[in-house]
């Protein structure tokens, strides 16, 4: 016997609810393709890929840029400014911005990973959950800016 007989309008009832609110909760579930308004504190990437140094030994501040780090999602590149040798500034110069996505993820992480790495002092930080290969990117990109500074 057939389980849609129309002896059985219950269990027609109940399916055909079950399929409007699995419908719903997938059209739900859907992020939409538009670029979302995000508070970066970081510039806009560049494509600046040089490891570098600068800065006025004057005022004991020295800037340095550290290695490009390939992802999987795109390249991840950090500059740091040290003050009388204490981490003062991180800022992520590169990162994935491709899509959506990308800038989801990096609007709450890269604030995340600097805060982190000025508390730190170091580049022994955690990983941020959803952005795990941002997050190695950044550590290994800042870990060879602070061993160009100190080294």
């Amino acid at each position: 016997m057939h389980a849609l007989k129309k002896n059985r309008p219950l269990r027609r009832i109940v399916l055909a609810s079950a399929a409007t609110v699995s419908g719903m909760v997938l059209l739900l579930s859907l992020k939409p393709h538009s670029s979302p308004e995000t508070a970066l504190a970081v510039p806009a990437p560049s494509s600046s890929s040089s490891t570098g140094t600068s800065g006025g030994s004057t005022s004991g501040t020295k800037t340095v840029t550290g290695d490009t780090i390939q992802t999987r999602w795109g390249p991840v590149q950090v500059r740091i400014t040290l003050k009388s040798g204490k981490l003062t500034e991180v800022t992520a110069l590169q990162y994935p911005t491709d899509n959506p996505r990308d800038q989801e993820i990096n609007s709450y992480a890269l604030p995340r990973l600097r805060s982190e790495a000025l508390q730190a002092q170091s580049a022994s930080i955690d990983t941020v959950s959803g952005a795990t290969y941002t997050s190695d990117g950044y550590r290994q990109s800042l870990q060879s800016a602070l061993d160009s500074a100190r080294g």
